[in-house]
């Protein structure tokens, strides 16, 4: 196995969690918030889609797909095209609300499959590559996607944390 299976392994265990945080779950619970300072299950999966495509995107120079595929039309949320949950206010994240789980797992099915199909046109040697000199040490190809990946299941885990909490009342 070399270091771009590596990634493809880790991005394959963000789908399968991201899959598992909404299996059975009713759509009021996906945008249940357990308070008024709380991400809902919605909002962490809809952010960790939006910045794996957002960076992933970035460096396989591709379009986005929330925009390129009409995600964004298909949320409906009233949000700045671009916007990806950096930064967000209690009401932005109230703003991010889902009509089914489907539409949350088609969003990361759709950003995972152009993630995997990048990770095929790359090679171990492109992970060393330097793709922001504007960070001390600067950001290689390889850094940047593991750090995709750390956050996305750093998300991922929330969204399991919150579906016990509701599943468990």
């Amino acid at each position: 196995m070399d270091s771009v299976d590596v990634l493809r392994d880790g991005f394959e265990r963000v789908r399968q969690a991201v899959h598992d945080a909404v299996r059975g779950l009713r759509v009021a619970q996906l945008n249940e918030r357990v308070d008024a300072q709380a991400n809902s299950i919605a909002w962490l999966l809809w952010h960790l889609t939006r910045v794996q495509d957002d960076h992933v995107s970035q460096v396989a120079e591709r379009a986005q797909t929330w925009l390129a595929d009409g995600w964004y039309d298909r949320f409906g949320v009233d949000l700045p095209h671009a916007d990806t949950g950096f930064g967000h206010t209690n009401e932005d994240v109230a703003a991010v609300q889902v009509r089914s789980a489907r539409l949350l797992t088609g969003y990361y099915d759709a950003v995972h499959e152009q993630t995997l199909a990048y990770l095929d046109d790359i090679t171990a040697d492109d992970l060393d590559v330097v793709i922001d000199e504007s960070w001390s040490p600067p950001v290689t190809l390889g850094v940047r996607l593991v750090s995709v990946i750390a956050d996305d299941l750093q998300h991922a885990g929330q969204a399991a944390f919150v579906r016990g909490l509701l599943l468990h009342r």
